[in-house]
């Protein structure tokens, strides 16, 4: 046992918060929830996760509004949905975890047509994601957006959420606002850095003001889009060391990519296309046969992906950074504390299973079983799975 592993599974602090060991269950949107039902395959999903042995499970996606869902069947984190939500954070709770819900505004990534109603962009343009145009938010729409994370993050607090993450990745509608190649505005809110970031860490400072002290609040924060133009770090980082000063969020979780140009900057490995082809209406899957190769390019996984970028943001900033990209290995986790990172979150791998953080503490595996074949990223229309554990679970067992 390294001089380090202990304080892997010992108790820690984010926020007003005391986690049972250092080990998030990051957001994988999971795909149980039917025109945005709490359903009873929602609640396992993290209660299962909760048993594996994570510190904090992270609900995926819950928007703000009717816009800014993904699309159709994801919830909406409104009055009427603080009761099923509150019947799985007392699940997760009932298994001496945490539970988190990842909030906010598709932009750009909202689903118009599935969705039934526009969505809204720092500024106007096509998006493929958006099935069509979508137009630039006036001011007046933007301030309705702040007072839409308000509500949201008070009925967070009001369905026994410990923590929120505030999604400002992946070029959602927050992330949007950041990036040079997406936000052409000449108001207040476009140009420079100060300009970029006025409207996501205005929506921090209204969560914030929203919760108080009750909760945790995490911004997920693109280092890098992953694309030509877009945002890199020698801007992000910045922007970071501006929410920082803002004091209005108690960790940071570090990711990189787009929703919208590019779909594998944060999953690397292999790319399934021919599965998210299968998955989709014919004409959208003739559509991803000819464009799927520019939206989805080829990243060779490594452990830990975006420990690299990471790195110049620990030497930066003094907030508790959580860590994730790629983790899969107990040893992973070791150095990235040893790094000076407080967290990191797991997610394809606590897909392959849930239960590899027990495995981890009692010293009963070293690694994971994820293989990263992505072969589950399709599965999100039909309920988010590792193929592979679904397939030995299907096997008859031998007689």
């Amino acid at each position: 046992m390294s001089p380090s592993r202990p304080a892997v599974f010992e108790p820690a602090r984010l926020g007003p918060l005391t986690l049972r060991n250092r080990i998030i269950k990051a957001a994988t949107f999971e795909g149980v929830m039917p025109h945005g039902a709490i359903t009873d395959e929602l609640v396992e999903f993290h209660a299962e996760v909760a048993r594996g042995g994570t510190a904090l499970t992270t609900v995926a996606y819950c928007s703000v509004s009717p816009a800014g869902r993904v699309h159709r069947d994801t919830l909406v984190l409104d009055r009427e949905s603080t009761a099923g939500l509150r019947r799985l954070t007392d699940a997760v709770h009932a298994e001496g975890a945490l539970a988190s819900a990842q909030i906010g505004h598709a932009g750009l990534v909202a689903n118009q047509i599935s969705n039934g109603v526009r969505s809204l962009a720092p500024s106007t343009r096509i998006s493929p994601p958006g099935m069509g145009l979508v137009r630039g938010a006036t001011l007046g729409q933007l301030d309705r957006v702040v007072e839409d994370y308000e509500h949201a993050a008070r009925n967070a607090v009001e369905a026994g959420f410990d923590a929120l993450e505030v999604h400002l990745g992946h070029n959602y509608l927050l992330s949007s606002f950041m990036s040079p190649n997406l936000n052409k505005r000449t108001d207040r809110y476009g140009g420079s850095l100060e300009k970029r970031s006025a409207f996501p860490r205005r929506v921090l400072e209204a969560v914030r003001t929203a919760v108080g002290d009750k909760i945790a609040v995490i911004a997920k924060f693109n280092m890098t889009d992953g694309v030509p133009q877009g945002l890199w770090i020698d801007e992000s980082l910045p922007i970071a060391k501006m929410i920082e000063a803002d004091g209005h969020i108690d960790a940071m979780e570090l990711t990189g990519g787009s929703s919208l140009l590019n779909g594998m900057y944060f999953f690397r490995g292999e790319v399934p296309l021919r599965e998210f082809m299968a998955s989709q209406p014919k004409v959208v899957g003739w559509g991803l046969k000819f464009y799927g190769p520019k939206l989805f390019p080829t990243y060779p996984f490594e452990e830990g992906f975006f420990l690299p970028e990471a790195r110049q943001f620990r030497a930066e900033l003094k907030l508790p950074i959580i860590l994730l990209g790629g983790i899969n290995r107990l040893d992973t986790i070791e150095h990235a504390l040893e790094g000076g990172f407080e967290f990191v979150a797991m997610g394809r791998a606590l897909l392959r299973d849930p239960d590899v953080v027990n495995k981890f503490r009692d010293e009963k595996a070293d690694e994971g079983l994820c293989i990263h074949c992505n072969k589950c990223m399709p599965t999100i229309y039909t309920g988010t799975r590792c193929v592979i554990r679904e397939a030995l679970r299907e096997t008859p067992q031998a007689v």
